[in-house]
């Protein structure tokens, strides 16, 4: 199979820059990660963005732009096109084929069969001079599925060319936390299984912004001077959302602070934190089988209280938890990659999900190509 370069783009739920991260594949079983950079936003620019969740929640159509939302789309599509431009120009990698642009989502409702990702696909190519794939959760939403997780294709290529002290550790989850997390269940044979698991840092972000007036808690030091309010933990717990099995899926603003008012600035950061693991352990009940390996990607491994607390837990259950980067792989570029992967499986007309991990009702392609 030909090998393509392709540059992947990632806006995620933590609303915090867009990361880039190159990959040459063949959209299979061939990877090959290469340079990857983040791009930050400014807190203005976060804000505006917040504002736009607001803004989204009165849209019933997909190509739907109330209020600035349509001045916020080209905002954040130009300043996507000024980060591949710098990060081309200052990148040893040949120019990348393709581009996989996720944009930034601002709703997603699938029991609507809804979702919104802000991002002009057709202005960034033409902006780049780079064939771009975009848009890629609406068609596995127009066959009954959640349009979310994407990324488990691209955690089953991983999983096959993990290092050979993690050969034998199958099934292997992959676990990405950002503002939701969500798992890849990767047998050793047969299709993933994913979902959402629950809140991971938005919930945290937002405790230590309104309480603190910080973006997030760095390295958890914030939690590090608080202790778990196993009341609030359970309560969270106690939501519907975690009973059901997968394939489901989150918008960021299913889950609120409400549970926590109350609680100190600490305490309730070290308590959000320990929502976080739970959740992701709690979904082990709705895997296959028992994993034997967790992989944790995203954001949230920088949080030791996270970690530390799916290790505990998974120690319990006679598993392993290790950052990406004990597995030879980079948390910070895993979705971006990731994307960069789907733009080559979706040029090629390959499945993007599955019914195991997105509910579909069999293995669907998508996203529009948008030439220069």
């Amino acid at each position: 199979m030909t090998v393509t370069t392709a540059l992947g783009l990632m806006s995620g739920t933590s609303m915090d820059g867009i990361d880039l991260a190159l990959l040459r594949t063949d959209g299979r079983d061939a990877v090959e990660r290469g340079p990857s950079h983040f791009v930050p936003y400014e807190a203005a620019f976060r804000r505006r963005i917040e504002a736009g969740l607001e803004t989204a929640k009165a849209i019933v159509r997909r190509e739907e732009r109330p209020g600035d939302l349509a001045a916020l789309e080209r905002e954040i599509t130009l300043r996507h096109a000024s980060a591949v431009k710098d990060f081309c120009a200052r990148s040893a990698w040949e120019r990348p084929d393709i581009v996989g642009f996720h944009g930034q989502t601002v709703l997603h409702r699938p029991h609507l069969g809804l979702t919104v990702q802000l991002g002009d696909g057709a202005l960034l190519a033409r902006e780049t001079g780079i064939a771009t794939v975009h848009d890629m959760r609406a068609e596995d939403m127009r066959h009954g599925g959640q349009g979310a997780p994407l990324v488990p294709a691209y955690h089953a290529a991983l999983a096959r060319s993990l290092p050979a002290e993690f050969a034998a550790l199958f099934p292997v989850v992959f676990v990405n936390v950002g503002g939701i997390s969500n798992i890849t269940f990767v047998p050793r044979e047969g299709d993933p299984v994913a979902f959402d698991t629950g809140p991971g840092n938005a919930l945290i972000d937002q405790w230590v912004f309104r309480a603190g007036g910080v973006p997030y808690d760095a390295n958890g030091m914030i939690a590090a001077e608080g202790a778990i309010a196993r009341v609030v933990v359970e309560s969270y717990l106690a939501n519907a959302f975690f009973a059901k099995p997968g394939p489901k899926s989150l918008d960021r603003a299913d889950f609120t602070l409400e549970p926590a008012e109350g609680l100190e600035l600490a305490d309730g950061a070290r308590t959000l934190a320990a929502v976080s693991a739970a959740a992701i352990l709690d979904s082990a009940r709705h895997l296959p089988e028992p994993p034997k390996l967790w992989i944790v990607c995203g954001g949230g491994r920088k949080n030791p209280h996270i970690v530390a607390d799916l290790r505990d837990g998974a120690r319990a259950q006679g598993a392993r938890v290790v950052v990406a980067e004990e597995a030879g792989l980079d948390g910070d570029a895993t979705e971006a990659e990731a994307w960069a992967y789907l733009a080559v499986r979706a040029r090629d007309g390959l499945p993007l999900t599955f019914p195991s991990t997105t509910g579909c009702r069999r293995p669907i392609g998508g996203g529009v190509l948008s030439m220069p």
